[in-house]
């Protein structure tokens, strides 16, 4: 399910579905993450080809959104299923990347939330986050948003010589948990 663009705020921030000429820019965004090395658990650089191909397998429950200012990509996010077992179709997962000259501005923030919102209108109400531990202020970010920490996944990671541990949060929509139990 495609979103409509929208202009989020005077700065012209727009918020909208991924098309294909953007997948140069979201690869080299994940590359940004991926080369700082505490932020992602990958070590292998991201194709044009391979964010098109994840584009091209997104089920109608998934969506891979960009945060455009002017013209130009500066973040994307990502709702994708937890699991296909059917128990827990109440339930995604979401990633949010910024290219880093433009963290701390508040577009992760919007990103996120409309991760958020878009997640609620694909069905679910428990969205989770995996952060390693080592990227406290992701965490923090997300705790500022309404995510809980439910638990660390302690040594499950080893890249770079470093061991490392995983944060896992949840942000529970209020809305269906009435509906559902």
């Amino acid at each position: 399910m495609s979103i409509a663009p929208r202009p989020i705020s005077p700065t012209s921030l727009i918020i909208r579905s991924a098309e294909t000429q953007d997948c140069h820019k979201i690869a080299a965004i994940y590359n940004e993450a991926i080369e700082n090395g505490s932020i992602t658990m990958d070590s292998v650089p991201r194709t044009t080809a391979d964010v098109q191909a994840l584009l091209n397998q997104l089920s109608q429950r998934e969506a891979l959104l960009v945060a455009q200012l002017s013209e130009h990509v500066i973040g994307w996010g990502i709702v994708k299923r937890y699991s296909d077992r059917a128990g827990y179709q109440v339930c995604c997962e979401t990633s949010v990347y910024l290219t880093f000259s433009e963290t701390g501005k508040g577009y992760g923030k919007v990103l996120q939330q409309t991760l958020l919102s878009h997640a609620e209108s694909l069905g679910y109400y428990h969205i989770v986050a995996k952060i390693l531990a080592a990227n406290e202020s992701s965490i923090r970010f997300h705790q500022r948003l309404g995510f809980t920490i439910v638990g660390i996944q302690n040594g499950i990671g080893y890249l770079n010589g470093i061991w490392h541990d995983v944060v896992i949060l949840q942000y529970q929509l209020p809305k269906y948990l009435s509906d559902i139990f």
